[in-house]
């Protein structure tokens, strides 16, 4: 597991990229779009052209880690905009993106309940 602390420069890349791109496909980008180092150990997040994904990237000092998350329903509606290539937030905004909601609001968002499955506890 990540864990997003306030020490870490979280950059978001504000162009969707493509989402068959993996880690190397990702360093390419940081390097050209963003103009950054991937080896910085800066995290990245990016969002699929779609805008059902995002792609998080970050060199721990060994090697990258990489992880994906796809929304089921929906898609990443609060994405930063602007003439830069790249977007700076701060962990908590970082922790709000993931979870889909805006990145600039205080209150935390509404989750959707888990299905529970039936079962029968035995006696």
């Amino acid at each position: 597991m990540l864990q997003l602390t306030p020490q870490m420069k979280i950059l978001v890349a504000v162009e969707p990229v493509d989402g068959r791109k993996g880690i190397d496909g990702l360093a390419q980008v940081c390097r050209e779009k963003l103009a950054e180092d991937p080896f910085s150990g800066c995290v990245f997040l990016f969002r699929t052209r779609k805008g059902t994904s995002i792609k998080i990237l970050v060199y721990d000092g060994q090697g990258y880690f990489y992880a994906q998350k796809r929304l089921s329903q929906g898609s990443f509606r609060f994405w930063p905009i602007g003439a830069d290539s790249s977007f700076s937030l701060q962990p908590h905004q970082a922790q709000m993106l993931l979870a889909a909601g805006s990145p600039w609001v205080k209150a935390a968002p509404v989750w959707r309940a888990v299905r529970a499955e039936s079962r029968q506890v035995p006696a």
